[in-house]
């Protein structure tokens, strides 16, 4: 089963603006985190979905494939799945979706994800790591609980599942894991995903995986050791640099 690897990158970032152009190592950060997924070698093939012109040009000038999106898409599923509708891709059969502010996204992450939807042990493929007690109670910190065989129960931001004895504040941490915002899918299961309008659970959490989950789409977790997070704000930038070894901050004009 190949694999289309689609990396969306949308230029309105509000908190770091025009993050994919925001440069990590004197390149901008999109083309970091694309080289990241080639050398990571999960993909059979990696393209940019963008919707807008000045990514566009600076993927093409060095050579990455990049496709031109609409600029109306409600999240990067839905710019993912334009992508995976194009008749040029239509003979990948799994395509992953990296978030493409995550120059360090992890080989297990995106691996694990992949392999539940090439076994075929469920049509969507996520992952998580351990979550620490501190994070529990976050809710920027998404929460994902499994059953035994390995297939989300629920996702929240609030912690879960539910501590109603202190006590039993290890068998909480033990069983709640931090999510990874990678997806892998079948073709068929992506485009149901947004074929569907958001579902009131996604609403009120504001997390739009409970759309397919509540739809009764099954979606398998891979537990992996650790993962990086993305880079949201100036701070994430400024250390993302220091971890390169390079200067930090510029935007490329």
């Amino acid at each position: 089963m190949s694999v289309l690897a689609v990396i969306p990158a949308r230029l309105g970032a509000t908190r770091l603006p025009r993050k994919p152009l925001r440069l990590l190592a004197g390149e901008p950060l999109i083309i970091r985190v694309y080289q990241r997924v080639v050398a990571l070698a999960i993909g059979d093939h990696v393209v940019v979905a963008t919707d807008h012109p000045d990514v566009f040009a600076a993927c093409e000038s060095r050579g990455i494939p990049v496709v031109m999106t609409r600029d109306d898409h409600p999240s990067g599923t839905d710019r993912v799945a334009e992508v995976a509708a194009r008749p040029e891709f239509a003979h990948f059969s799994v395509i992953l979706n990296v978030q493409g502010d995550e120059p360090f996204v992890s080989r297990e992450a995106l691996a694990g994800a992949v392999s539940i939807v090439r076994d075929g042990r469920a049509p969507i493929g996520t992952a998580a790591v351990p979550i620490p007690a501190s994070a529990l109670a976050k809710p920027d910190v998404v929460k994902v609980v499994r059953g035994d065989d390995g297939l989300a129960l629920y996702f929240s931001r609030a912690p879960i599942p539910y501590l109603r004895e202190t006590a039993d504040a290890g068998a909480q941490q033990a069983l709640a894991r931090q999510h990874v915002g990678v997806y892998a899918y079948t073709r068929e299961a992506l485009q149901a995903w947004v074929g569907w309008a958001p579902h009131p659970l996604e609403l009120v959490e504001r997390l739009e995986q409970l759309r397919p989950l509540a739809h009764g789409l099954t979606i398998g977790v891979a537990d992996v050791p650790a993962a990086e997070g993305g880079i949201d704000t100036e701070d994430d930038l400024e250390r993302a640099n220091l971890r390169w070894h390079a200067p930090p901050t510029k935007t490329l004009s």
